[in-house]
């Protein structure tokens, strides 16, 4: 039998459910809080909160622990690739060797945007942020995808995931090729989802392109990482979007729009600036480490300090 908690206000005491997670987490359910007391809670950015129960991730920071569906990080960095590791938060466990086949070629078949929407591009200035660019040409999908677009549908879902995932590239790669001012490369479908990527932003019609292997690799395992961090800012505004019942397309594009913050995501773009100027000043790393803990210097080593 569980424990249980009580909570006494204004002389009344309320009890109150305990919950105890797979890795041993302990919540207390409020659920009932409100109607039964007229209270709410107050938690400012939700620092105490589950919002749901979930078995998709389980991190602690603090402990160097990271698992998608019970699998520690490094192990699914070490043997699966990206879309394998993509298969197993959507469907919860790995594929077999005919269900990796089915889920790549779906991925393959469906990495071309429509043509109408290489015009959306000219729209935006060759300066426009990208993550400007990929909100707004992922919210534009649902624009072509009229018939997958219903929330409560697990095959329209399932059918509109695996066509953002694979077009998402497709649309940050012409957004980089815009800002450069090369033409954009169309996907190929013979290519792994990483080594297509590759080629899509760093290929060019006028020379042979070859993808170098360990940037693959590399690659893969940044996506794998990046993959899913539980209840952070992104997902939680996906979750609360969705709940709206808005289509999946416009909730992951609140989503892209959330990690734009310098906060969240945004914070691997103040890491590669810094180490952008790190090069551009000779690449001494060790300057760097002395200028950042100099307090009287308002030098910042990024990246670091994530919970």
């Amino acid at each position: 039998m569980s424990n249980t908690a009580q909570l006494t206000v204004d002389g009344k005491t309320y009890t109150l459910p305990t919950l105890i997670g797979t890795e041993g987490e302990k919540a207390i359910d409020i659920t009932k809080l409100r109607q039964e007391s007229g209270y709410i809670t107050l938690d400012y950015g939700y620092g105490n909160t589950g919002s749901t129960k979930s078995a998709i991730t389980f991190i602690d920071g603090d402990a160097g622990i990271l698992r998608y569906r019970g699998i520690p990080i490094e192990e699914l960095a070490e043997k699966s690739t990206f879309v394998e590791t993509s298969y197993l938060l959507i469907n919860g466990k790995l594929p077999n060797k005919q269900e990796l086949i089915d889920f790549s070629t779906k991925l393959a078949r469906h990495s071309l945007i429509h043509e109408d929407m290489l015009h959306f591009y000219d729209g935006f200035p060759s300066t426009a942020h990208p993550m400007a660019i990929l909100s707004s040409m992922v919210s534009s999908l649902s624009s072509y995808y009229p018939d997958l677009l219903d929330p409560s549908s697990r095959h329209q879902t399932s059918e509109l995931m695996a066509r953002i995932l694979s077009k998402v590239r497709t649309i940050a790669a012409y957004s980089y090729k815009k800002s450069i001012g090369q033409p954009v490369m169309y996907p190929r479908n013979d290519m792994s989802y990483c080594a297509n990527f590759l080629y899509m932003m760093f290929a060019v019609p006028s020379e042979p392109f070859e993808v170098d292997d360990d940037v693959v690799k590399i690659v893969n395992l940044l996506l794998i990482l990046h993959a899913d961090h539980e209840q952070n800012c992104s997902t939680s505004t996906v979750r609360l979007v969705g709940s709206s019942h808005a289509n999946l397309c416009a909730s992951i594009a609140a989503g892209i729009l959330a990690l734009w913050g310098p906060l969240h995501g945004g914070a691997n773009q103040a890491v590669i600036e810094m180490l952008e100027e790190i090069h551009k000043n000779g690449g001494d790393v060790k300057k760097a480490v002395a200028l950042a803990k100099d307090k009287n210097s308002n030098f910042r080593l990024m990246g670091f300090g994530h919970r």
